[in-house]
């Protein structure tokens, strides 16, 4: 019985670009008593991965919380897979804005205490009576009514690429820090003011809005699923957006386009930009915002410090992330002192420019090739690039791409090879190789060979 992954995430795109099938984004949660969360997880593993679905799902005692990649034709057949539980019949589905076959490479469900960290403690309150659900025509309305307060209760990384307008906007990392902070903020309007919330797929605001009718505040209300659903709406109805900007997003894309207006700034030059990156250290790994710029003259990098620390070699690099705790100590999401243009809190509606035509969310590779290793090292002075050959055999004459978020996609015919440091025509599984190469190579970069 699989329950796991038997192939990488590279292995995996690179099926994907063989089938060359559509498959649609998608995320669904549901709050539902659940028995035996493990023996349920297991048992969608198993369906899910005979469909070929891929994505990160949470399971606990209280519902499943769920973003996942489906093949397009396959989607019926995994809608069955949902609704054969009761408490999944007729489950809305959220359809990204926004396809990418890309968003996901590898399936992943775990077993949680909760399907959102929310710090609450459920047992203190009533979590079935809910705000009131809007529709993204009723949300429009509401939002024209001077006595509405609307809240976003995403986090600051979120809210600062995109959001509705006049909304309240909480400089937090996390959901569970919004809530004291909402609740304080608003404790003189608990009767006299609308609280409209919102989230980006509606999960955090189902249990955020019994929460703030416990807290005794009269009028609660809710986007219907969020901003994806709201977006999908809009579109459907011809509506007019008062959505302004860019959606966050959990999967490769980090982000869907809901309107032209660009709001936030690159977080390192200022230019008007909202495209987030993590930083190509792995000892870093910071969220930010990057322009096409930036990101070519720091190579993904948040920082000259980091910039310098991908150019060592992998060994080096590992003894500095040795010791170090993990975890929001180290990845924190858009918060550092590097960040010269950061902005959170209370954020503007303003655009600072309009986004040019949209291209592709990531350029697939149409060319057969089979994956041989990883970069090493990179030579700067010679131009000399290192990999280690993890698969199949390389020699001279072959036809090689060398590909990576920064590098991009270099295409050449390998000459003067060297293994394990001498001038050598072949080489095999655990070799270490060199080569010259007319561009710089960075850790993160694979060598694939080209099969005409």
């Amino acid at each position: 019985m699989q329950l796991y992954n038997t192939l990488s995430a590279e292995e995996r795109a690179e099926l994907i670009d063989q089938a060359g099938k559509q498959r649609l984004t998608l995320s669904f949660y549901a709050y539902a008593k659940i028995e035996n969360p493990k023996e349920f997880r297991n048992n969608l593993f198993i369906e899910w991965n005979q469909l070929d679905a891929l994505g990160r799902t949470y399971v606990a005692h209280e519902g499943i919380n769920a973003q996942l990649s489906v093949p397009a034709e396959k989607i019926e057949a995994f809608r069955q897979t949902l609704e054969a539980y009761d408490f999944m019949k007729g489950i809305r589905l959220n359809v990204a804005v926004e396809q990418d076959d890309h968003s996901f490479l590898k399936l992943t469900i775990k077993v949680r205490d909760k399907i959102v960290a929310d710090g609450l403690n459920d047992e203190t309150f009533d979590v079935t009576n809910i705000g009131v659900h809007l529709k993204a025509k009723e949300f429009n309305e509401i939002l024209e009514d001077p006595n509405t307060i609307v809240v976003d209760f995403r986090n600051h990384y979120e809210s600062e690429i995109g959001h509705f307008k006049n909304a309240i906007t909480p400089d937090v990392e996390t959901f569970r820090e919004s809530l004291p902070i909402i609740n304080e903020q608003l404790k003189d309007h608990k009767d006299d003011k609308k609280l409209v919330m919102y989230c980006t797929g509606g999960i955090r605001c189902e249990k955020a809005s019994a929460y703030f009718k416990h807290q005794g505040f009269k009028n609660v209300y809710q986007l219907e699923g969020g901003i994806i659903n709201y977006a999908n709406q809009i579109k459907e109805e011809g509506l007019g957006s008062k959505f302004i900007g860019k959606n966050f997003v959990f999967d490769h894309r980090l982000g869907e386009r809901i309107t032209d207006d660009i709001v936030s700034q690159c977080h390192q030059c200022g230019k008007p930009c909202d495209n987030h990156t993590n930083c190509e250290n792995e000892g870093c790994h910071l969220l930010f915002i990057q322009c096409d710029e930036c990101k070519a003259v720091m190579e993904n990098c948040c920082s000259v410090e980091c910039q310098e620390i991908i150019h060592m070699p992998l060994d080096e690099q590992v003894k500095l992330r040795r010791g170090i705790v993990n975890g929001n100590k180290i990845f924190r999401k858009g918060k550092s002192d590097k960040l010269k243009f950061k902005h959170s809190g209370e954020l503007g509606d303003t655009s600072l420019a309009i986004a040019e035509k949209p291209k592709a969310i990531r350029q697939k590779i149409k060319i057969k090739k089979v994956l041989i290793g990883q970069a090493q090292h990179y030579f700067t002075k010679a131009s000399v690039a290192q990999f280690l050959i993890e698969n199949n055999e390389l020699k001279n004459g072959d036809k090689i791409l060398i590909s990576g978020p920064s590098t991009g996609n270099e295409i050449l015919i390998l000459e003067n090879l060297f293994v394990n440091g001498k001038a050598n025509d072949n080489a095999t599984i655990d070799d270490k190789v060199t080569f010259q190469v007319p561009f710089r190579v960075r850790l993160s970069d694979k060598l694939y060979k080209i099969i005409e």
